[in-house]
């Protein structure tokens, strides 16, 4: 049994937190809307401090799952002359990776770890405790964690140095990006062709275009149900953190870019709570 504080009870951190109680650590949490806390406490038997300083005091382990750079930043500086000689700062917040650098030094002069690990898998893979996690940070500060991540993580990979993790996850996302564009292309196109959604994709679904999107979200999107995961707002941050750092090193994200115009499309559209697979409703299919 570990001492963890989990700062950030969002739609990811709440049930990830409860899962730690799940398997056996002493957990006290924290969020900036203290009735959140309160609630999470109630309902796992856990404890709810008041400020991050508060639940990282004496902590072996500190996670944190927040919204943006800003807010971890605020977060870590609340924390700081907290954190003990020893401890492990994990950070489940997708951000960027000059945050991760700039705060594992920031740790290693209290003699702490900082491992940055964002999470892919949505809601529902966080509340299933099946998350997968991209690290970044030293071996021997991973493999400290590991065993704590695996209470709501099924794949953990230590992907390279500080930052690496944050590289990685912006990978995934312009990878998301794109198969989400051409999966609404798609189906507009079998639309404005006259053909049955249904019967092309169980055609194609099984070749070379199948996805995690094509099986997860072709009928939610085909019946304009878009509250099924992760927010355009969040989705927009995501590739903006991307978009800058390949204009940092170089990299040509043309798609990404595109595809990050059209999801302000959608914000135009109130969809700014949308799921990502809204990109089809600027082609008409409007939310039911």
């Amino acid at each position: 049994m570990a001492r963890v504080a989990f700062l950030g009870l969002g739609v990811m951190g709440y049930p990830m937190a409860g899962h730690l109680v799940k398997a056996g650590h002493e957990v006290t949490v924290w969020n900036r809307t203290g009735t959140k806390s309160e609630a999470w406490a109630k309902e796992y038997d856990g404890q709810a401090a008041e400020t991050p300083a508060e639940a990282a005091s004496g902590a072996e382990y500190i996670l944190l799952c927040l919204g943006d750079d800003p807010d971890v930043l605020a977060v870590f500086d609340a924390f700081e002359a907290s954190i003990a000689t020893g401890a492990v700062i994990v950070d489940h917040t997708t951000a960027s990776a000059g945050l991760a650098r700039s705060l594992y030094a920031r740790s290693d002069e209290k003699g702490a770890a900082f491992v940055d690990a964002p999470i892919s898998g949505g809601q529902a893979g966080a509340e299933n405790g099946q998350l997968t996690i991209m690290c970044g940070g030293d071996a021997a500060a991973f493999t400290k964690a590991e065993p704590i991540m695996q209470a709501y993580g099924k794949r953990m990979t230590l992907i390279g140095d500080s930052g690496a993790g944050q590289l990685a996850k912006s990978v995934n996302q312009i990878c998301i990006a794109g198969i989400v564009q051409g999966l609404a292309e798609g189906m507009h196109f079998a639309d404005e062709a006259g053909l049955d959604v249904a019967k092309v994709i169980e055609a194609i679904s099984g070749g070379a275009a199948q996805s995690w999107q094509m099986e997860n979200r072709w009928e939610t999107m085909r019946d304009g149900h878009y509250e099924h995961g992760f927010a355009v707002d969040w989705m927009r941050k995501d590739l903006r953190i991307a978009l800058d750092t390949a204009r940092e090193n170089g990299a040509s994200l043309p798609v990404t870019a595109m595809v990050d115009q059209h999801y302000a499309d959608i914000q135009a559209m109130g969809g700014q709570r949308w799921d990502t697979s809204s990109l089809l409703a600027r082609m008409g299919r409007k939310p039911s």
